[in-house]
């Protein structure tokens, strides 16, 4: 007689214990209703993930415990249906990342994770101790062992589960996406359960968290290491899976999305989560008639919906017609609310206030800055009167040179591109224009310029986007070294000073506004090099 699997994909929210719960138990009314024996749920599912420093106030714990008190009365609702909860847990002074069996109102086991990550995004030494012991249970004639997240990227805990018995491994996971992370996920359980025997089932966390995404996903492997089910992509689902009497998995395939709409999709899905819940009623974004802020554009109303973005185009002395022209045209094709601010007034008003203290002085990036932060104030003071936030709208490759303006253009609320670099955003947009053309073909093709000064143009202070590019990756994302990003073809004058603009900018990037992680090394969390500092590479 087949066992029945169910892996619930589910968006929590850190700290909503009621929502949660609610989230967890309409899965396993769910899996219960289509015969399931047991639920998996996502990595600290009771509580959301991570809840970082959360964990170490005691209110925290107690707040879990009543949550997981309910959940056990609950099971009651669903007879025969085993529900692995993932949750923190305080006990004799021990903190540990665990995953609990409910069956019947009753615990029957409870796992502590045996891997605690403690690189890129990941903290968890610093909260949690490591367990020891491995946690098996049958359900039919199949014995079913439990690991979590991190424990499947190594042999150790599942070689422990495979010595108690397991025939399938339950893994409750939240594993941050980042570009190419499902092919990654599958390899590593590959070598690291597959290859003991043994065939596994994954429930991934989806939604986004601050800068994290979670992509969703969810999968079983059997243990011939071929892919016998997968979860939807950037939303809640209930993967089923069925088990053979040999420990075999069969279900149903999710196809993974290409690259680009992988990309957008995280993009999207990190906008509305972050609005949504906390709070917020809409999104304001200046729109400049270039190819980053029509980028966001485009994703913030697909995330949250026309009626709830509002576009406001600030132009300046120098900004050119076909900017404002391309801005119009872009916000009618969208759909969203479109205003125009002109800065010139406020502009002179600036210069005519500091013209003593410039007395004698020629015109430079001051006066620049200046039209910049201009419109960073007005922005903000959109957002205070009306509540909504401001996106920000620099990408990648200009976070890493510091190409953008304190208190200007770096102003706001959530930087949803922060982690695109530009030739990126690029394919992004043709991505986006190919579902259907929002984004007016000539904003990607023209030359990208800040219109702060007559005829300007980026490559007039930065190397061509596709060299910038190439060395922020090689030395930003993969740690190589000056010499060897110039032996792999790079211009010396240009790598030097990419690697220089990179080191000077860190003040910058620590005032910048928290953004959507889809990298597997972003600025912010995964980029820790202090501001001050004597060291040259």
């Amino acid at each position: 007689m087949p066992t029945r699997v169910a892996s619930a994909q589910l968006n929590q929210i850190i700290g909503d214990f009621d929502g949660n719960c609610s989230r967890i138990a309409d899965a396993a009314q769910q899996a219960h209703l289509a015969g399931a024996q047991i639920l998996v749920t996502p990595e600290l599912s009771l509580t959301g993930y991570p809840p970082e420093d959360l964990l170490l106030r005691g209110s925290f714990y107690d707040r879990t415990s009543d949550a997981m008190a309910a959940l056990v009365r609950q099971s009651l609702d669903w007879p025969g249906l085993h529900l692995v909860v993932g949750h923190p847990v305080s006990r004799d002074g021990r903190r540990y990342n665990a995953a609990s069996v409910i069956h019947a109102g009753q615990v029957i086991g409870e796992y502590h994770k045996r891997e605690l990550p403690n690189y890129g995004v990941f903290d968890e030494r610093r909260y949690f101790e490591s367990g020891s012991q491995a946690l098996v249970f049958k359900v039919g004639e199949i014995t079913f062992g439990v690991v979590i997240c991190e424990d499947f990227w190594f042999s150790a805990a599942p070689a422990a589960a495979r010595a108690a018995g397991a025939q399938v491994l339950l893994a409750p996971n939240a594993s941050p996406y980042h570009l190419d992370k499902q092919h990654q996920r599958m390899d590593i359980v590959r070598e690291t359960v597959c290859a003991q025997g043994m065939s596994i089932v994954l429930s991934s966390l989806v939604g986004g968290q601050d800068e994290l995404v979670f992509d969703g996903m969810s999968f079983a492997l059997n243990a011939d290491g071929k892919l016998a089910a997968q979860g939807r992509a950037f939303e809640p689902d209930l993967l089923m899976v069925e088990v053979d009497d040999q420990g075999r998995l069969s279900g149903a395939i999710e196809p993974q999305p290409a690259f680009e709409a992988q990309v957008y999709s995280a993009l999207v899905l990190g906008v509305r989560d972050y609005l949504g819940k906390n709070g917020f009623p809409g999104a304001i974004i200046g729109l400049s008639g270039g190819v980053d802020s029509a980028l966001t554009l485009a994703i913030a109303v697909d995330a949250i919906g026309a009626d709830k973005v509002r576009a406001v185009m600030m132009p300046s002395p120098y900004t050119a017609d076909i900017s404002w022209i391309d801005a119009r045209d872009m916000a009618a094709r969208v759909g969203c609310r479109y205003d125009e601010i002109p800065i010139e007034r406020c502009f002179e008003a600036f210069l005519a206030t500091l013209e003593g203290e410039f007395a004698g002085r020629e015109p430079d990036t001051t006066e620049e800055n200046l039209q910049a932060r201009i419109r960073g104030t007005l922005l903000m003071a959109l957002s205070n009167k009306f509540g909504s936030i401001v996106l920000t709208t620099g990408n990648k490759s200009e976070m890493a040179v510091g190409y953008s303006t304190l208190y200007g253009d770096l102003a706001g609320g959530f930087a949803v591109i922060k982690d695109i670099a530009k030739t990126l955003v690029y394919r992004l947009c043709e991505y986006r224009n190919s579902v259907s053309p929002v984004i007016p073909e000539r904003i990607i093709t023209r030359a990208p310029s800040a219109e702060l000064r007559p005829d300007q143009t980026d490559q007039d202070s930065l190397p061509p986007y596709d060299q910038l590019d190439g060395i922020v990756r090689h030395y930003m994302e993969e740690d190589t070294s000056i010499e060897a990003i110039i032996a792999a073809g790079y211009p010396r004058d240009a790598v030097l000073k990419v690697v220089r603009l990179m080191r000077i900018s860190e003040y910058k990037r620590r005032q910048s506004p928290v953004g959507i992680r889809v990298t597997h090394r972003a600025f912010g969390r995964d980029w820790r090099y202090p501001i001050t500092s004597r060291f040259r590479d």
